[in-house]
């Protein structure tokens, strides 16, 4: 067994300089298998989490109840905040404040050696993915384990995340097989020989790869779902049971924890353990939620420490109806729905959080200073699936077009006094030119019934198109014009019927 460290690709940092997402989709397109292993998961859950929720009488009640839950924390978030500390303090834990990326990773790489250990587990938690935590503790000499099974698959194959929920979703039991024996005992107890991909006997070459680093860990880190303000406790919800062993076994726990996770009683917790597991793993319940509230004296972590980040979520809160996005709990309800998504896959997003959601939440607290994050909120085809099935009742499709608008402003501002030609808004005007007298419209539909007409003898589509249309072409099959207009129906089908 090797002791070098896990290196993940690509490098630290790259995330933000990602293509952009027309070249990143088109670069992702391109791995057959992975679309195939996206197409039969995200419809596996997707069904699944349907049959789930309609279980459920009062599932709309709910998700207006969680949203509104949410919606008080965003208006009161620092009174909220204020009290949460309060309560942490008050059990024994020691609290922190961090306004970016960098501070929470100092102040964690400094509990870590404060304790004198070179390696921590860790239980699957995007908020250290989104501030590269693993990374940042790599490069101070310090090994961090993960301990999901997902995230484990990922970490081995020197991969990133691609799904909220289900981080190895682009990978299949074949692949995952292939990377236990390549990799596994490079970082501690190898496989048995011989593993082959039934999944029960992946998940034991896991599980004893993994109780070495549970029994001797002495740091763990963790992220929450939900933190409660009132009685200063936070939660985690998960389903193999590798969460419940970080959480306890381990002298020194570090949880790192968005400000935006904070719910304020404990009363509000009924809610969301209804709405997460549904929306999420189309279960009733999970499996395990371990609740912790600091210290214990001969229970648990002696030393307990939360990490508060802000990280652009203040910038993402000033924005009234940007914030509606800091609602998210993190199900993934969004990408298993949406078209875009299941094609490509997350690493076309640039970025932990991929998808719907994450389309809008990046270039709120990121900026849109870089190209990925511009190009995110047009991510979309706006067909609004991702809408109805979050629990929460985000407005992603409204988000996304408030998203469109303040990159479009962005753009115009940095050409102040710069008057470029742009094709779209000459193409609009002639559009509402045309359209706002019922004889150039006719007159149009004329010329269009003709040439489809005309272009049928020959193809049954148009494919490639000229300068400034090329753009949007290049990536559709553009069809003929119609040979009939509605005009024309509406004269052969329903003109009689008004008639009788």
């Amino acid at each position: 067994m090797t002791t070098e460290r896990l290196t993940p690709a690509p490098p630290p940092g790259e995330l933000i300089d990602s293509p952009r997402f027309p070249v990143a989709a088109r670069r992702e397109l391109g791995n057959a298998q992975q679309r195939r292993n996206l197409h039969h998961a995200t419809r596996t859950i997707r069904d699944k989490r349907a049959q789930a929720v309609g279980e459920m009488d009062n599932w709309q009640e709910l998700r207006a109840a969680g949203g509104a839950i949410k919606s008080r924390v965003l208006r009161h978030l620092p009174e909220y905040l204020e009290q949460l500390e309060a309560s942490l303090t008050r059990n024994g834990a020691t609290v922190h404040w961090a306004g970016d990326a960098a501070e929470a990773n100092r102040i964690v790489i400094d509990l870590v050696q404060q304790t004198g250990s070179t390696e921590v587990v860790k239980v699957k938690s995007m908020a250290t993915q989104e501030i590269e935590l693993n990374e940042a503790l790599e490069e101070s000499g310090i090994a961090a384990w993960e301990t999901d099974l997902a995230e484990l698959i990922v970490q081995l194959g020197h991969d990133r995340p691609s799904h909220i929920l289900v981080p190895a979703i682009h990978r299949n039991r074949s692949e995952v097989r292939d990377i236990f024996l390549a990799e596994m005992g490079n970082y501690g107890t190898p496989p048995p020989p011989g593993l082959d991909d039934d999944p029960v006997n992946l998940a034991d070459a896991a599980r004893g790869h993994l109780r070495e680093k549970f029994l001797r860990a002495r740091v763990a880190v963790s992220g929450a779902n939900f933190a409660i303000a009132d009685t200063g406790s936070l939660v985690v919800v998960e389903s193999e049971g590798n969460g419940r062993m970080c959480l306890t076994l381990p002298e020194t726990l570090i949880s790192v924890v968005g400000i935006e996770k904070v719910l304020p009683s404990f009363e509000d917790l009924e809610v969301f353990m209804q709405l997460l597991p549904r929306s999420s793993t189309a279960e009733r319940m999970n499996p395990y939620t371990s609740i912790w509230s600091g210290a214990s004296e001969g229970d648990g972590p002696q030393n307990v420490h939360v990490v508060l980040i802000d990280n652009g979520r203040t910038k993402a809160l000033a924005d009234p109806q940007g914030r509606t996005a800091l609602r998210c709990i993190r199900c993934s309800a969004c990408l298993n729905i949406c078209p875009v998504f299941e094609k490509v896959g997350g690493h076309a997003y640039g970025s932990v959080y991929p998808g719907p959601i994450g389309a809008i939440l990046n270039p709120q607290i990121r900026g849109t200073d870089s190209a990925v994050d511009r190009s995110l909120p047009f991510a979309s085809t706006l067909c609004g699936a991702c809408t109805e099935v979050c629990p929460v009742m985000i407005p992603i499709a409204d988000l996304l077009v408030h998203m469109r608008s303040k990159v479009v402003d962005a753009k115009k501002a940095e050409n102040t006094g710069v008057h470029l030609p742009h094709a779209e808004p000459a193409m609009m005007k002639a559009g509402a030119w045309v359209m706002a007298d019922h004889r150039r419209l006719e007159a149009a539909q004329l010329a269009t019934k003709t040439s489809g007409k005309v272009l049928g003898h020959f193809t049954d589509h148009i494919g490639a198109l000229p300068w400034p249309l090329s753009k949007w072409a290049n990536a559709r099959d553009t069809a003929n014009p119609p040979t009939q207009t509605f005009r024309d129906w509406w004269k052969a089908n329903r003109a009689q019927e008004e008639q009788k």
